[in-house]
């Protein structure tokens, strides 16, 4: 038990699920490069990058190894005149986001904000280890280098007996220009937070998704109530938001819905023509197509983040989203009209924000009600398991009771026997004889009740 803690104490850490198949596309490495470097097949790369499993011992160490990011180049020393310095060029910082195939639309610009969901939430502090903040590839990249600081003489030795007064201003010092700790908040606060700032826009997107109001909330309460059932693990997640839209666009879109009669059809389109028209063939779009264009053009997800999200490769999304959009334009003229494919993304988006903030999608529960409603079924549940296993023990105690002790052979089944000879004695009686043996049993016997024989 030690051995496997200190084991995994000492593994190398890993990004999220996400992240890796980012970084990993970022170098241009392809599923199977990255199976046939590592040892293992190509599903189960797919896994790690979906989040399925995670890899273990030296093959995490070389995942880790295959994805770390290339070293910075080490900054020039700065030159020793001003002039020399001003003349020198500024690097270039390098792009880490993989850029989407040459026949795919780009993604929205980003000046336009996705009106379909609310802006990606600050991350939220969980209550035992906060949630690292996402880096914008802007972050990310290396500036130029500063010019290292010139030799400064050594501090003088402080007197004997004037250490605590030392340390005590030069913190009063580091104090008075510290930038004061935001607040911890507490898994409850968290958590609404969070559920107040995506719940809406979640439902919206879920009601473009399915067709059907009832359904979008369903969802969302349900993928909200397994959120807080895995709090500790989505609070760290890189983008909570994005683990609850995917959690509620599994549930909306699963099959066993249609043998429900409540979810059956979906609700009665918009009476605008065109809102009409785009609801209709929105609809008609096979679940898959209908997801990838929604969370490409709808809520502005880049091609490698939508490619994850929706479990494909990137060039399986981008083929989905050119069929999605083009069987749209076959029904909407306006998209058709469009010249590039950014513009139809910007009119598509615009187009669905629309709808979606047109129709009338009911609120979602308050936050306290989903989270006491998955608190009583994990209850609920664990109280199921519990008598099952408790029912379980006494159907086994009870047949250890009653089973026999020692082994009973079982009795042979019936056979017909042959070959025995006839039993013997006298024969069957005639017509005559039973008629003979009537007469003498109805008669009295008469005669000397005793025989004496005579002498001669």
């Amino acid at each position: 038990m030690t051995r496997s803690t200190t084991d995994e104490a000492a593994a190398p850490p890993l990004p999220s699920p996400k992240e890796r198949r980012r970084l990993r596309e970022a170098k241009s490495l392809s599923e199977e490069q990255v199976a046939e470097a590592v040892g293992v097949t190509r599903a189960t790369v797919r896994s790690w990058e979906t989040g399925r499993t995670s890899p273990r011992g030296r093959k995490r160490a070389l995942y880790a190894k295959l994805l770390a990011p290339d070293p910075a180049p080490a900054p020039a020393p700065a030159p020793a005149s001003a002039s020399a310095s001003a003349s020198a060029p500024e690097p270039k910082p390098r792009p880490t986001r993989a850029s989407a195939p040459a026949t795919t639309p780009q993604a929205p610009a980003p000046e336009t904000a996705p009106s379909l969901a609310a802006p990606a939430p600050d991350p939220v502090p969980a209550p035992t280890a906060p949630a690292a903040p996402a880096t914008s590839p802007a972050q990310s990249a290396p500036s130029a280098p500063a010019a290292p600081p010139p030799p400064s003489e050594p501090a003088p030795k402080p007197k004997p007996g004037t250490e605590g007064k030392a340390e005590a201003k030069a913190g009063a010092e580091s104090g008075a220009g510290a930038v004061p700790e935001a607040p911890r908040l507490s898994p409850e606060e968290a958590f609404d937070a969070l559920y107040a700032h995506a719940a809406p826009g979640l439902v919206r997107q879920t009601y473009l998704l399915t067709g059907r109001r009832r359904l979008a909330r369903e969802s969302v309460e349900r993928a909200f109530q397994l959120a807080w059932h895995r709090w500790p693990e989505v609070a760290v997640d890189r983008d909570p938001a994005g683990w609850v839209r995917a959690a509620a666009y599994e549930y909306a879109m699963s099959p066993w819905h249609r043998l429900r009669r409540a979810h059956r059809h979906p609700d009665a389109p918009p009476t605008e023509p065109a809102r009409r028209a785009l609801f209709e063939a929105l609809l008609d779009l096979p679940p898959a197509y209908r997801r990838t264009l929604l969370l490409y053009d709808g809520v502005g997800l880049d091609l490698p983040e939508t490619a994850a999200e929706t479990e494909a490769s990137t060039p399986a999304a981008a083929g989905r989203l050119e069929v999605a959009r083009a069987a749209l334009a076959e029904r909407l003229p306006e998209l058709a009209a469009a010249g590039s494919p950014a513009e139809q993304s910007e009119l598509l988006h615009d187009r669905l924000g629309g709808l979606a903030r047109a129709e009338h999608v009911p609120a979602p529960a308050p936050a306290r009600k989903v989270r006491t409603g998955s608190e009583d079924k994990a209850r609920l549940w664990t109280r199921a398991a519990i008598a099952f296993a408790a029912l379980l023990i006494g159907a086994t105690a009870l047949t250890l009771h009653t089973a026999p002790t020692h082994y009973e052979p079982p009795i042979a089944p019936p056979e017909r026997v042959g070959g025995v000879p006839p039993r013997g004695g006298p024969q069957k009686l005639t017509a005559q004889d039973l008629k003979l043996q009537k007469s003498l049993n109805e008669q009295l016997a008469h005669g000397p009740e005793r025989l004496v024989p005579e002498l001669r």
